[in-house]
């Protein structure tokens, strides 16, 4: 079955002639009548009454119309929200990346890029590694915002997708600060209350890698595991325990003296912030959101 004959069987209940709908739908009459001779048979039933009296459907073709009308202003409803769809997605950038990173780099960087934004809209997709990984493999994504760091088994074809490093950035122990001004849980000989990261986050395997090959690892006492580093650094604030966040995170806590780093620079963590691409070319503004960061 072909939308034009529905819409021919519209036209022709409407005009209530042959030669009339045929005129309107910019056809022959003998080519109109074939196509709603195939409508007919697609739908197994007369339409038409045909005779020498005046225009008349039958009683399938009544209830057919309302069938028919229905139809095809579901379809054009359908037709008008794909093109809304499409128009959104031509001023839509999606980027998809991790809490932590969504929080601290992602709000610097939307206050940067609002010149070349202006009015069009940013989709952030905050997952795990794995999925943020697999949203830009699976083309959900124009843009993937990732930790890079060799602790972190990172699987992206050099070969179909592109890179930069927008930022290095460090995972430091912070305490809550005591009156004196140091932390109130300081990395020594002692055990201290240990806020630590969920393994399924990258920050927890960085935490963990180092930990685990440092040879003056610190005594912890492992109080708290959560998977989201704003909860650890509410925790921090609270005076609960030390937890390694980022310093993007806690360097204005630091600089107030609200909070205070619990050991020196050997327990810091250093990794690299990258922002991946395919190599395959995006959209006009996906493309000027990148060029915008390779100028930076």
């Amino acid at each position: 079955m072909q939308l034009k004959w529905l819409e021919d069987f519209v036209a022709l209940a409407q005009a209530r002639s042959f030669t009339r709908a045929a005129e309107l739908r910019h056809v022959t009459h003998p080519a109109f009548g074939r196509r709603i001779r195939a409508l007919e048979a697609w739908a197994g039933a007369p339409l038409v009454e045909r005779g020498a009296g005046p225009f008349k459907l039958t009683t399938a073709g009544e209830s057919f119309l309302d069938t028919a009308q229905q139809m095809l202003l579901g379809l054009d409803a359908s037709r008008e929200e794909l093109r809304s769809v499409v128009g959104r997605q031509a001023r839509t950038v999606t980027l998809a990346t991790g809490r932590t990173l969504a929080r601290t780099l992602v709000a610097d960087w939307l206050v940067r890029l609002r010149p070349v934004l202006r009015d069009a809209e940013v989709r952030i997709l905050t997952r795990s590694l794995a999925d943020t990984v697999l949203l830009l493999e699976q083309h959900a994504a124009d843009f993937s915002l990732l930790y890079h760091h060799p602790a972190l088994a990172l699987r992206l074809d050099a070969r179909q997708f592109n890179h930069l490093t927008l930022a290095s950035d460090k995972l430091v122990p912070v305490s809550r600060a005591d009156a004196q001004g140091g932390a109130l849980h300081a990395l020594g000989p002692r055990p201290v209350p240990y806020l630590a990261y969920a393994h399924s986050l990258a920050l927890g395997r960085l935490v963990e890698d180092h930990l685990s090959q440092h040879p003056l690892a610190p005594m912890l006492d492992r109080y708290v595991e959560c998977d989201s580093a704003d909860a650890l650094y509410e925790y921090v604030r609270k005076g609960l325990g030390v937890a390694w966040l980022p310093w993007s995170m806690v360097h204005a806590d630091c600089k107030s003296g609200e909070l205070a780093l619990a050991s020196d620079r050997r327990m810091e963590v250093r990794f690299d912030v990258r922002l991946y691409r395919p190599k395959r070319r995006l959209g006009p503004l996906a493309e000027q959101v990148w060029t915008a960061f390779a100028r930076r």
